[in-house]
């Protein structure tokens, strides 16, 4: 029950039938309006702008129309008042029973609370993590993977048929060097002193195993051999080892793919060639030479034709690059197929989650889209800023196991899953994230895990604090929803009423704009306003939740908490954090 769009949508109606009344011109564009809670709660609880969007096409001033819509709400029953603010908005005032028909809808649908149809089962593709296959994951690959894994629940809450995919880069010079360096393990584990690792190598630790592991299988017969007997072997099992790794790390943080595709895989099957030919049959590939980048000429610039895709032509700076030097393909030329695969297999709406160092690579990439799908295609690319780890302000150094940087693992194994995954969302996905391990674990207000959990765990304390107090209460959602809730009328459960109402308004407008941080926003603020409500009963004995005295208040209030704990259970769940029943 989405409060929001129902409004919408009288809207609408209001203005078709003011069409056919003659007293607008007909087919005004409806999808335009919008309806959401004013900026200033005293301005009322629902704000359209309907006049605002519709009144050139109308012929019309701005509150002249307003004025000819509200005449419509006069007698609706949801609604107490109407005015026209500042040049043309609309702000409603409406009635407390429209909220407790949002709290019987809550205690009836559950956490499903908030599902919508918007994606009208559209298909989506989004592609994230997606880390080369050289080592464990770290601290980075870890926000772009919940925010992907993220994004995927909110898209199919919201009605989208999700697909989530990871592309593995299993192709290119870096899994050469994998290899190299789990070759030198190999040695290590046949007993070699090989010294210290050469600059440009791998030197985790994490290759030990990989290195032992070949050393049983195959015993000495690479050790004196040439790099072209043993590369494509060892290569192989440093690769598989890599991709177990980085599955058992993404499990901790409880994230599955439905799609492993191989970069490899693509090349060797002739997809890369296809693609390429398919855009040279369409003068989209030359031969040509590029200007030198702009600034400081970089030492290894070097004039020379090159084989080129004509990204300007659809919206690039540049043209750019489809081979290197030595012939081989560029990444781009393979992401141009993968791509193109993923279209071929029916979406027409892609979303690649990046890190923000691949910010350069945008532009000629949403230009390969557009061209290989015909304009059918939409790519969208989310960056992921930097995570900075702290420990009470100061940097969090290297881990040993990775040999440069702090593993996910470690992160998820010292403040659990659940904390990282919150606190992944607490910014926008372009902006810097400060994960201080000590203020992450705080028990306060300034910490929104605990904020949004201690809500969750208050009112289960509560349901459990009823069953020792009021034995014969039938607590179950069906008996809830048949509460008086026309005993709510303190200010604090109105305004926890609203919050809650807004739920499926959130869920919509996060996913369309693929912000799934919007989620852990909404459930501070749901948050807040609960715990405004709780600290009110302590202050005052009439407003706490309990009250043997008057038993039909109290199944009232318990309603309304239950309808709260479901909702904060469903952003939860989209998250993908676990709901806490106690606190401790």
């Amino acid at each position: 029950m989405n409060i929001f769009d129902t409004f919408r949508e009288r809207i609408a109606a209001r203005i078709d039938a003011l069409a056919a009344e003659g007293r607008l011109p007909r087919g005004l564009d409806t999808s335009r309006i919008v309806t959401e809670p004013p900026r200033e709660a005293s301005h009322g609880d629902m704000s359209c702008n309907a006049a605002m969007v519709l009144a050139r096409d109308a012929g019309m001033k701005p509150r002249d129309l307003a004025a000819l819509i509200v005449a419509g709400f006069a007698n609706d029953p949801d609604v107490t008042s109407t005015e026209i603010a500042g040049p043309g908005f609309i702000n409603f005032r409406l009635k407390n029973g429209l909220y407790h028909t949002v709290i019987v809808h809550i205690l009836e649908a559950g956490q499903s609370y908030g599902d919508s149809r918007a994606g009208s089962g559209e298909k989506v593709n989004v592609e994230y993590v997606s880390a080369n296959p050289t080592g464990p994951m770290h601290v980075g690959h870890c926000r772009g993977a919940v925010f992907g894994d993220a994004l995927c629940a909110l898209l199919r809450k919201a009605g989208f048929d999700v697909t989530r995919e990871y592309y593995i880069n299993d192709a290119g010079a870096q899994v050469d060097m994998l290899a190299r360096s789990a070759w030198l393990r190999y040695r290590e584990a046949l007993g070699e002193d090989i010294g210290d690792i050469p600059e440009g190598l791998y030197p985790g630790d994490y290759l030990v195993p990989v290195g032992q592991a070949l050393a049983r299988q195959h015993g000495d017969r690479w050790l004196n051999s040439p790099e072209s007997d043993w590369l494509a072997t060892v290569r192989d099992a440093a690769i598989d080892a890599m991709m177990a790794m980085i599955r058992d790390d993404l499990a901790a943080l409880g994230i599955r793919f439905d799609v492993f595709t191989s970069e490899r895989a693509l090349v060797e099957n002739g997809q890369v060639d296809s693609v390429l030919e398919e855009l040279s049959t369409r003068q989209l590939i030359y031969t040509g030479v590029l200007e030198p980048p702009k600034g400081k000429l970089p030492d290894d610039w070097e004039e020379r034709p090159q084989t080129l895709f004509r990204a300007t032509q659809f919206g690039d700076d540049v043209d750019r690059p489809l081979k290197k030097s030595d012939g081989s393909w560029t990444y781009f030329a393979s992401d141009i197929a993968n791509h193109k695969d993923k279209f071929d297999r029916g979406f027409r709406q892609m979303i690649d989650v990046w890190g923000a160092d691949h910010g350069g690579y945008v532009k000629r990439m949403k230009a390969a889209v557009t061209a290989i799908t015909g304009g059918e295609g939409e790519l969208d690319v989310r960056l992921c800023q930097l995570v900075r780890l702290t420990r009470d302000g100061e940097p969090v150094k290297m881990s040993k196991r990775s040999g440069s940087f702090v593993t996910l693992a470690e992160v998820v194994e010292e403040v659990g899953r659940d904390v990282v995954r919150f606190i992944m969302l607490t910014r926008k996905n372009d902006a810097p994230l400060d994960f201080d391990f000590a203020k992450v674990v705080e028990h306060s207000r300034d910490n929104p895990v605990f904020y949004v959990q201690y809500a969750h765990a208050r009112i289960r304390s509560v349901f459990r604090n009823v069953v020792d107090e009021l034995p014969d209460a039938d607590l179950s959602d069906a008996a809830l929803k048949q509460a008086n809730l026309g005993l709510l009328s303190d200010e604090a459960e109105l305004a926890l009423m609203k919050a809650l109402a807004d739920w499926p308004r959130a869920v919509e407008a996060a996913a369309l704009a693929h912000e799934p941080h919007r989620i852990a926003f909404y459930l501070y603020d749901l948050a807040a306003s609960f715990h405004s409500y709780w600290n009110k009963g302590k202050e005052d004995p009439t407003l706490r939740f309990i009250r043997t005295d008057e038993p039909a208040l109290t199944a009232a209030r318990l309603a309304l908490i239950r309808a709260a704990a479901l909702t904060i259970a469903s952003g939860l769940g989209v998250l993908g954090v676990t709901p806490a029943e106690e606190m401790r």
